[in-house]
């Protein structure tokens, strides 16, 4: 593998805060990891459901003028099944909130698909106003994840 390709998955671990990556081409493999190598990777699950205490609140709302969706409103929907994250690891802050400016490209988010931690991107800028999705959540394919205004 070409030491450039390693040297542009190291940024991007820098950059994304992930803390491991393994990428495989054809025979050749390579794993980075932020962590020591005496220390397994965290493994991350969804919580345990609660139990149900009161009725389920319904979906959010996304924040428009009335109840049509605005001209300007733009859903960013989930591109596979997994569970979402909001965050790059429990302790650390989302990757974006309610009111973030964000740009094409940006992290918005990870879904974890078959063991696999999968960083969804912003496809356009703008403002989000809304988030559809909890952390730890399941998603389903073309479930609306964020609405960017």
């Amino acid at each position: 593998m070409d030491i450039r390709k390693i040297k542009k998955l190291i940024e991007l671990l820098d950059e994304s805060g992930i803390a491991e990556i393994e990428i495989k081409e054809g025979e050749e493999a390579v794993r980075i990891s932020r962590m020591p190598t005496g220390m397994p990777a965290p493994q991350y699950y969804a919580p345990p459901p609660a139990a149900p205490a009161a009725p389920a609140a319904p979906p959010p709302v996304p924040l428009s003028s009335g109840p049509a969706k605005a001209a300007n409103e733009n859903v960013i929907p989930s591109p596979m099944v997994g569970t979402f994250y909001a965050a790059g690891s429990p302790t650390a802050k989302p990757f974006v909130s309610i009111g973030d400016e964000v740009k094409p490209g940006q992290i918005l988010c990870i879904i974890e698909a078959m063991k696999m931690m999968n960083q969804i991107e912003s496809d356009r800028s703008g403002r989000v106003t809304a988030v559809m999705v909890k952390n730890g959540d399941p998603v389903e394919f073309g479930q609306p994840l964020f609405v960017v205004e």
